[in-house]
């Protein structure tokens, strides 16, 4: 790969996969799924890239190893490698491409921004690759919102799937997003989970129709306010083409819709989970249905779907992330019959709302993905009676909103968590008879979080069993043992995926204990 001059505005006319990207010096900050595959991809496109990562363990070193293989120029492993801006081939980099939990404050993008060198997110880069000669390019479709938005994604793939698109859902929901657009047999829809993060470094995204489901106090540590995360929140609705979806429980999505700069002629569509006005879609008499979208939507609806077609419950928040979805794959085409089918065919992920047992009257709920009080509060009330695990890093959110709601439901609350202080001022002030347990006091004493911050994947393990134990002890007939953190994961897990799956397994091991062989797993 090349490493020669190249002049200052190039990369503003990179906007195809055919144009000319070779020799363009690149610097990737991140090795995980999408910094991954932000470099191979540019390694494809003859780029000149560096990758640089805090981490310098096992599997970051082997995914070193195959960026190497692929023709990326370096790899740069360790958190020394992060506090400054490094060259490319001697000279400095034209463009950053970074994961999305870097910060903007991080010390290498804030040398790149105040060096005028452009910084994308991996969808930016994917925006901008998605024309490409010989192939019509999928049409986007993009979700945000502080909660729903896997659910929300995965129900418009179904939906998109039984209308016989081909169409997969991407970004912040697993399948990065670049994969998709190097898919050699291509995509019709592309269904786009898009984090705040995500949006913040995206700039030119211009989907066929967007969604903000939501909005609730979280990730302010990253952004700096609940302002600033408002407005990266608000970027998903910038120049969308035809529909610009937001929810009518929730006025401030209303309110992004009507500041955004969107294509001539895009349509403001609402949703609801009571009765929808004209240009809505909502619920009337246990069906959701469309004023939206047919011709005759100021004296009639159209029939989407029945309440009983959710084959795991038609719980209030489920319902509105159908009605979203709906409106989104509405926007691209799709007949009501096939939204019907959509959801009565999707399946909900791992993590959310999941069901782990039945034993001794006592139902386990895995809801790790609940990573914030708003998707926490969406959680509790799906339940009567619950014995509440709960806690993990705050991200700088306050919970008395969320006990307060609460408080009746709330039979134990069982806290995880390092630094649990702002949930149990809360619970005292807002839920002061509800018993409150410390599953682990002093056990996680000499379990270290790695170099960027995380803990090792070996805590989880402790943390969660304590926790099950606790939470056996104090549910009784009838209750649920509900495990939604209200929190981030990474001061005693790796990951949701990792603090879900520690409380699968400690469900399993605790019920198997008891009855191995009776067990209602």
């Amino acid at each position: 790969m090349g490493g020669g001059t190249v002049s200052a505005d190039r990369v503003s006319t990179l906007t195809s996969w055919d144009a000319d990207w070779s020799g363009l010096r690149v610097v990737v900050t991140g090795i995980g799924v999408s910094g991954f595959s932000a470099a191979d991809t540019l390694a494809e496109l003859g780029a000149d890239v560096v990758v640089v990562d805090a981490a310098n363990d096992t599997e970051s070193q082997a995914k070193a190893d195959t960026l190497k293989i692929v023709g990326v120029r370096e790899v740069l492993l360790g958190a020394e490698h992060t506090q400054s801006l490094p060259q490319v081939s001697g000279q400095p980099p034209e463009l950053v491409v970074t994961s999305p939990g870097w910060k903007p404050i991080q010390p290498l993008l804030s040398a790149a921004a105040a060096a005028g060198i452009p910084v994308w997110g991996d969808v930016e880069l994917a925006w901008r690759l998605r024309n490409r000669e010989g192939r019509k390019p999928a049409e986007w479709l993009a979700v945000t919102g502080t909660n729903g938005k896997t659910t929300t994604v995965g129900l418009a793939e179904a939906m998109l799937q039984a209308a016989g698109k081909r169409a997969i859902a991407v970004g912040n929901v697993g399948t990065p997003v670049l994969d998709a657009i190097r898919d050699p047999d291509g995509f019709d829809v592309l269904v786009l989970e898009l984090s705040s993060f995500q949006l913040h470094w995206s700039h030119s995204l211009s989907p066929l129709a967007s969604v903000c489901l939501n909005v609730a106090e979280d990730h302010v540590d990253w952004h700096g306010s609940y302002a600033d995360y408002l407005a990266d929140k608000a970027k998903v609705y910038a120049n969308t083409q035809l529909a610009a979806i937001y929810n009518d429980e929730a006025p401030e999505t209303e309110r992004m819709v009507a500041d955004a700069d969107v294509v001539e002629g895009c349509r403001a569509i609402g949703f609801t989970t009571s009765s929808p006005a004209v240009g809505m879609l909502g619920v009337v008499d246990n069906l959701l249905v469309d004023r939206a979208f047919i011709e005759e939507r100021r004296t009639s609806a159209a029939e989407l779907a029945a309440l009983g077609d959710f084959e795991h419950g038609a719980a209030r928040h489920l319902v509105a992330n159908a009605l979203a979805a709906a409106a989104l794959v509405r926007a691209a085409g799709v007949e009501p019959d096939a939204v019907t089918e959509g959801i009565r065919n999707y399946q909900p992920g791992d993590h959310r709302i999941q069901l782990v047992a039945h034993y001794g009257g006592v139902t386990w709920v895995n809801d790790s993905k609940a990573t914030n009080p708003h998707a926490a509060e969406a959680s509790l009330a799906a339940f009567d009676t619950v014995v509440w695990i709960a806690g993990g890093l705050p991200k700088g959110v306050e919970y008395d909103s969320l006990v307060a709601s609460q408080a009746a439901r709330l039979k134990t609350v069982v806290l995880i968590g390092r630094d649990t202080s702002a949930l149990k001022a809360a619970l005292r002030r807002h839920a002061p008879d509800v018993p409150v347990i410390e599953a682990l006091p002093g056990e996680t004493e000499g379990v270290q979080p790695d170099t960027n911050g995380k803990a090792d994947a070996a805590t989880g393990s402790r943390v969660m069993s304590a926790a099950v134990a606790a939470a056996a002890d104090a549910a009784g007939d009838g209750d649920t043992v509900l495990m939604a953190p209200a929190a981030a994961s990474m001061d005693q897990f790796t990951s949701y995926a990792h603090r879900g799956n520690a409380f699968i397994e400690a469900v399993r091991e605790y019920v198997e204990g008891q009855a191995p062989t009776t067990k209602e797993l």
